[in-house]
């Protein structure tokens, strides 16, 4: 008997453009012989069920149930589609676990701190793994450039620390830009973080559990037209992705080898997606971040590897939602 999934789509930020394209994927590669799928938009005009039709269906946050014609639909497990808040955050996923709802994604706790970028590298260097410098700035807290130049070395990045998809974030080069790239970033969130850059390559990694086991994907070397893989750079062709990566074999292990202690370290489940730089003068790869939500559009790095796997995102969404139920 087919068990009846909610797609969750939407979300409350800038993000939730991603989160459209990513359900559309996903609705249009799961397997209707297994997963009853039911889109779900978490909007901020309310969350409602959106039918083939049109047709708009508020959720009953009671249960997160829906009544379609008079029938009253319970999900057995909900498939997490939605980048940022909510659904990357763990709000979400703390009101699931309150109604006793399996979904695909970190638990509350790791979403949590994993959206807090800040938190993550400093769990993750307490952890042993390879992070860069960093500084960690509050809206208007008096911290000057100078304050921040101090502390580190340019060029560094600048963004904001919660989210991802690259909305507000900058590269600086020079010391007189540093300010321009603070406004940028605090217009989308109350704290920033002011990253050392890492000179080498850049690759990122997808992980993910099935029967209890963590995988590696094949990773992707990501090199950018722009200055860094910003959000044009991420999903509007400004980048080039090549997956599988042309990396020693040497290299590809300590890569796979951080991105699973990583995955434990941090307690994931679902798949998550990890970025590196490969520093070379230190022979080791640098976590950057860790999407708990990746993309999963036409433009996104996880289906490609899915294929590069030599699986297909029918099957990848199966072992998800299959995981989860167990």
């Amino acid at each position: 008997m087919q068990k009846k999934i909610a797609l969750v789509t939407g979300g409350y930020s800038g993000e939730s453009v991603i989160s459209y394209k990513s359900a559309a994927t996903i609705q249009n590669n799961l397997d209707t012989d297994k997963w009853d799928c039911y889109l779900i938009d978490i909007h901020p005009d309310g969350w409602f069920y959106m039918a083939a039709n049109g047709e708009k269906i508020q959720v009953n946050k009671n249960d997160f149930s829906i009544n379609i014609d008079g029938a009253k639909i319970n999900f057995d497990a909900v498939l997490v589609g939605l980048h940022g808040t909510p659904g990357e955050d763990g709000k979400l996923q703390g009101y699931f676990d309150c109604l006793k709802i399996p979904y695909t994604s970190c638990n509350a706790a790791t979403s949590a701190l994993t959206f807090n970028k800040r938190y993550t590298v400093a769990v993750a260097a307490f952890s042993g793994i390879n992070v860069a410098k960093s500084v960690h700035l509050f809206k208007n807290d008096g911290v000057t450039t100078d304050n921040i130049l101090a502390q580190i070395c340019l060029p560094v990045f600048v963004k904001p620390n919660n989210g991802g998809s690259s909305i507000g974030m900058s590269k600086v080069n020079k010391a007189e830009d540093l300010k321009k790239a603070l406004d940028k970033a605090f217009k989308e969130d109350e704290q920033v973080l002011v990253e050392e850059f890492i000179q080498g390559r850049e690759f990122t990694i997808g992980v993910f559990k099935t029967k209890g086991n963590i995988i590696t994907l094949p990773m992707t070397e990501v090199t950018t037209k722009n200055d860094f893989f910003d959000f044009e750079a991420k999903y509007e062709g400004k980048s080039e992705e090549t997956t599988p990566a042309n990396i020693s074999e040497e290299k590809a292990d300590k890569i796979r080898a951080a991105a699973k202690k990583i995955y434990q370290v941090f307690n994931c489940n679902g798949v998550v997606r990890i970025d590196f730089i490969f520093n070379e003068l230190k022979d080791a790869p640098y976590m950057l971040e860790i999407n708990t939500v990746p993309g999963q559009s036409a433009a996104s790095i996880i289906p490609q590897q899915v294929i590069a796997a030599g699986s297909n995102l029918r099957e990848f969404y199966s072992l998800l939602l299959e995981e989860c139920l167990s």
